[in-house]
């Protein structure tokens, strides 16, 4: 294993934030063989349970290293946002923006299709290993000529370098209370499917683009982007697999769970090749769920404020007109019953019991599309 530091503010600086990364399985310099797998957790700092499960997946690493049955390299960032882990209001944490900004820390990465489909004009030919192998470089070029401005953007660039060109790519994330989910491409969908059966994901969540640039589409929707651009003139696999995991609620970290996440996410890299794990190849659990479209995911929002109780447990399967909560005004003692519009599954609501008007209590998994443009809650 191989410790990297990675210097995130500039000299001089009032604040000196710094990154860790951790590398095993590295190739000698100028060879690659096997995948590359980047793995990266609470990005948004002020989600925990990735940190916890990290723990284990490092001492994990290191024994299969030792033992000589990690084929691949994976590059684990245990705690992703070292400007959001030194952040708080009053007392409590908070890592989802950057308090200087007000950006998204898991927002605004860079999308370097766009330049690509310049850059890589004429070059490309019918060996889809090599066009593979150019498209890396070139999209290693484009995030290396990045010129951040801020400590933030900096952070960004600094992930990017790291995951651009990976074979896999594992964003561990949390939401407010939820059943364990996953955000992935929809070209992806087959190839997440032994992940999302391991975890017993209860929602599988597709979409060519959600918008806003998440760094996990900044990783593999340049792969679907320039097939699309370049017209199956070239062949261009879907050579990044790359899923944001959401890994319950903020609370629940456990020494239990962790372990059982990190045993699934390594069984699944013992499937995709990249290290060897006794038991990998038995038959898979079932899957606890389809995949959706995002775009068919319906947010539940408070029409006024109040006492918000809910009615059904997450990983429930509502029929449309369903009750999901009650919200009850706390002065007059009037009860509004919020219901889904869709049948999908419940699978994400606010750990706020008091909540405002217009606030997001709850996600439904819908079979069908029917939203558009940025998907994807702040």
């Amino acid at each position: 294993m191989q410790v990297h530091q990675h210097p995130i503010s500039t000299e001089h600086a009032s604040v000196a934030y710094q990154l860790s990364s951790f590398h095993f399985g590295v190739p000698a310099a100028g060879s690659r063989s096997g995948k590359k797998v980047y793995i990266q957790a609470a990005l948004h700092a002020d989600e925990v349970p990735g940190m916890l499960v990290s723990q284990f997946l490092r001492r994990e690493l290191l024994a299969l290293e030792a033992a000589g049955k990690l084929h691949g390299e994976v590059i684990l960032v245990p705690a992703a946002n070292p400007i959001g882990l030194a952040q708080a209001i009053h007392g409590a944490p908070f890592g989802r923006f950057d308090l200087s900004t007000g950006i998204n820390f898991n927002r605004a990465y860079r999308h370097v299709a766009d330049e690509l489909k310049t850059t890589l004009a004429g070059k490309l030919g019918q060996d889809a290993n090599a066009n593979v192998a150019l498209i890396r470089s070139h999209a290693r070029g484009a995030i290396a000529a990045w010129q951040p401005r801020t400590d933030a953007e900096t952070l960004k660039k600094t992930l990017l370098a790291m995951a651009i060109d990976a074979d896999i790519v594992l964003d561990l994330h949390c939401d407010n209370e939820a059943a364990l989910h996953i955000y992935t491409g929809t070209p992806l969908a087959a190839r997440i499917a032994p992940l999302s059966a391991l975890l017993g994901a209860r929602a599988l969540l597709l979409e060519l683009a959600a918008g806003e640039e998440p760094f996990d589409e900044a990783c593999s929707r340049v792969w679907w982007d320039l097939d699309a651009h370049f017209q199956g003139a070239y062949p261009i696999p879907m050579a990044c697999l790359s899923t944001t995991v959401e890994l319950r609620g903020e609370v629940e970290v456990s020494y239990a769970l962790a372990e059982r996440d990190a045993h699934a996410l390594l069984r699944f890299l013992a499937i995709e090749g990249v290290l060897e794990l006794d038991g990998a190849h038995e038959a898979l659990p079932a899957p606890l769920c389809e995949p959706t479209p995002l775009a068919g995911v319906e947010p539940i929002l408070a029409p006024h404020a109040g006492v918000l109780v809910y009615l059904r447990e997450m990983g429930e399967v509502l029929a449309a007109g369903d009750a999901l909560a009650d919200l009850i005004d706390p002065v007059s003692g009037a009860t509004t019953t919020l219901r889904c519009s869709v049948a999908g599954v419940f699978f994400a609501r606010s750990a706020h019991r008091h909540v405002l008007r217009g606030m997001n209590v709850g996600k439904v998994a819908g079979a069908i599309a029917y939203r558009g443009g940025s998907l994807l809650s702040q």
